[in-house]
């Protein structure tokens, strides 16, 4: 160990992640402790990690990050977050910002502190690549001055702000990729809380836990798009047709739409939602590269509505990995199952129930004479703690007919999963 060379060290207690860990270490030799001071790139404070954090007092514990930081030279990547911890100095989380800001490229800050602080004022103009802010306001956005030319990746949780500012903070940050919304408080400029957000370099964004009105997203280089948890009146996308990822999970929106050129799609991802199937199938029909469609626990619209599998093996005929899980009602042999082709380059296919019934095990195997490349299936349950007679035949039923099954299957890799 004496003969690496001092950066490695460094590099090596970059690694451990925590500041504890790091200070314990670096106490090792003199060498580690200049590896430590001069070499050390990233460093991180977290109060759920470190229990002996909530046996001190704040005051104590800005003393402890205090100490660490100064002795550093050069940070990278700097965490700071603080769930459990009452509010800090202002005064002293600047001075933190203040020594590290010329070199960082990572902030990850989750600290309260009263007042609060600016962090855009502090760290903009700056080489930050990749920031998170947790728990924090942001008010009065000034492009001009608070710009952020190199950041790429953009977090905000549970962080209060205005459409306006959220607008003008996407403006600050030219090269911006990747953006994540979560529990975002917008503030209301008027009864409609509209969001209108624009960013030609973005990427990724995902929204969780945001009740709006209206979202609309103006992003020519979008791929990847999630939405969960959220309860929207309108969202829609404006692009250039780039996506290439849709997940929307447990999300409540009357009106969606991402756009009219999605060719590109490759991963289709719905749970937790009610769909028109005849609509939300007209709005991802030319997506003819989908590899992946995954409906799980969708309701539909209209009760008479099932998955047409010969629309879905003729329009998707790239289609590898499908995933299934609705209520099975009589009926949807005939109408969910109708047709002749087959989806030939299937690999893995997900199947579940909400309530089981004899039309599952049916419904498996005329499945499986569509697939005839299936490598692998995986089949997902509900079983109550309190089972009937009726339904413990049901499931008995199941299990056999699946074994007599998977016998004429046996190239195919079967796992099951109960909850």
């Amino acid at each position: 160990m004496e003969h690496l060379p001092v950066e490695v060290i460094g590099n090596i207690l970059s690694w451990l992640g925590g500041a504890r860990d790091v200070v314990i270490a670096s106490a090792t030799c003199r060498k580690w402790r200049e590896a430590s001071r001069k070499h050390l790139h990233t460093l991180a404070f977290n109060s759920n990690d470190l229990p002996p954090y909530r046996d001190i007092t704040p005051k104590q514990l800005e003393i402890l990050i205090t100490q660490t930081i100064f002795q550093t030279t050069g940070l990278q990547g700097l965490s700071i977050l603080m769930d459990d911890v009452d509010e800090f100095s202002a005064s002293t989380v600047i001075a933190w910002l203040m020594y590290t800001r010329e070199t960082l490229r990572r902030l990850f800050y989750n600290v309260r502190t009263s007042p609060n602080v600016n962090i855009l004022e502090i760290c903009g103009r700056q080489k930050l690549e990749t920031l998170a802010l947790a728990h924090n306001s942001i008010t009065g956005v000034e492009p001009n001055f608070q710009r952020f030319p190199c950041l790429k990746s953009l977090s905000l949780s549970h962080v209060s702000i205005s459409a306006l500012d959220l607008s003008l903070l996407l403006t600050a940050c030219p090269k911006l990729e990747s953006l994540e919304l979560v529990n975002l408080e917008i503030a209301m400029s008027d009864a409609q809380v509209t969001v209108e957000l624009s960013c030609p370099t973005l990427k990724s964004i995902y929204v969780e836990a945001i009740s709006l009105d209206k979202f609309m997203l103006e992003a020519d280089s979008i791929e990847r798009l999630h939405l969960r948890d959220c309860a929207l009146e309108l969202f829609e996308l404006i692009g250039i047709g780039t996506l290439k990822y849709f997940k929307i999970d447990d999300v409540s929106v009357i009106h969606l739409d991402i756009g009219e050129t999605i060719d590109n799609l490759e991963v289709v991802d719905v749970s937790n939602f009610t769909i028109i199937w005849p609509k939300f199938y007209q709005m991802i029909s030319r997506s003819s590269k989908l590899r992946k469609l995954r409906l799980w626990d969708v309701a539909f619209d209209d009760e008479d509505e099932v998955v047409d599998l010969e629309t879905i093996a003729v329009c998707f005929p790239q289609l590898k990995h499908l995933a299934l899980s609705y209520e099975l009602r009589d009926g949807v042999m005939h109408y969910g199952l109708q047709g002749s082709s087959n989806l030939e380059n299937m690999m893995v296919l997900e199947l579940g129930w909400t309530v089981i019934n004899d039309l599952f095990s049916h419904w498996v195997e005329e499945l499986l004479k569509r697939c005839p490349n299936l490598r692998k299936m995986i089949i997902f349950g509900s079983v109550s703690e309190v089972k009937s007679h009726e339904e413990c035949q049901i499931l008995a039923n199941f299990t056999s007919s699946i074994v007599q099954l998977m016998r004429k299957y046996m190239n195919v890799e079967v796992h099951f999963e109960f909850e």
